[in-house]
């Protein structure tokens, strides 16, 4: 199949091109490079440097291509920035989409598959509880009110134009090629820093000196593995959680990344941050429709091998 993935130059966008174009499908990445970097784009994938707020540039990549199924991962990403900066936000996940979803009418593409967000649009999810798909979003941020809302599109754009859809709610993902030097990405910032012998902050949940705040992380072969599913059409319901359900403080994250490193940490303690949302575990499903998760500590170990070689270069 020809596949467009946007923000295929990016951590998570650039994995799911390589594995598509190892599954024998044709791949053409969308990025305007604003967080990616060229170099992650595969070297048999065709690529064009485009901002998705330029209705016209998306149209010429569609009208140039013909993709037969959308990947849309390309996104503004960070909580804290869209706290800051609400309207860029919403111009790009929400503006930005709407031309992609557009496109995908006029082209009559199979299915368009949609990188949601698990680990922001359940709100804060009780301590013992996972939140399943059928529980209610609160979203408690602009970037997670953007990514709803774009699911709540795509339910109009399938009823209105017959667009077949798959959303994927991604808990927070993690592995090789995630910047650390964003503000998203604490797994990739804390292998940096520990790598480099520098202090990790633990940020509050409550109270400065507590192991912090709890999430669900998930490593990106995973959400890889998920985007091929969907893409191909094997997943039949829709939203998905793509998770572990293993909740996992900040504390306990810097200790298993202690473990894989061999390094000892120097830990410093924080205050809550702003906006962060305290507790965040998502339910994959018994069985998952997606298979076993790759573990934690498997998963945190080649990422560490990734900053490390990344390192020696």
């Amino acid at each position: 199949m020809k596949v467009l993935v946007t923000g295929g130059a990016g951590f998570i966008g650039s994995h799911v091109a390589d594995a598509l174009l190892a599954a024998g499908h044709e791949v053409s990445v969308l990025d305007d490079l604003s967080s990616g970097h060229r170099a992650n784009v595969p070297a048999h994938a065709k690529f064009v440097q485009a901002d998705i707020r330029d209705g016209a540039a998306v149209a010429n990549v569609f009208e140039t291509f013909q993709p037969e199924v959308v990947t849309h991962q390309a996104a503004q990403t960070s909580v804290s920035v869209s706290a800051r900066e609400p309207v860029r936000d919403a111009e790009i996940n929400i503006l930005g989409t709407l031309h992609i979803l557009n496109q995908c009418v006029k082209h009559k593409v199979k299915r368009i598959v949609f990188a949601s967000t698990g680990g922001a649009i359940y709100g804060e999810v009780p301590d013992g509880e996972r939140a399943t798909e059928q529980t209610p979003p609160n979203p408690l941020s602009p970037y997670a009110c953007s990514k709803f809302a774009i699911e709540k599109y795509l339910n109009a754009y399938a009823r209105e134009h017959g667009l077949p859809f798959t959303v994927l709610r991604y808990a927070n993902v993690y592995g090789p090629r995630q910047d650390p030097h964003g503000e998203a990405g604490v797994v990739a910032i804390f292998t940096q820093r520990l790598l480099a012998g520098q202090p990790i902050q633990v940020n509050a949940r409550k109270h400065e000196g507590d192991p912090g705040c709890v999430r669900d992380y998930v490593y990106v072969a995973d959400v890889v593995r998920a985007n091929l599913l969907a893409i191909e059409g094997k997943l039949e319901k829709s939203p998905i959680n793509v998770c572990t359900g293993v909740p996992t403080s900040t504390l306990e994250l810097a200790e298993q990344m202690e473990r894989a490193a061999g390094v000892k940490a120097v830990l410093r303690y924080g205050a809550r941050r702003e906006g962060d949302v305290e507790r965040s575990v998502l339910n994959p499903g018994n069985p998952s429709p997606l298979g076993a998760a790759v573990p934690m500590a498997e998963g945190i170990a080649r990422t560490v091998a990734w900053f490390k070689e990344r390192q020696a270069h």
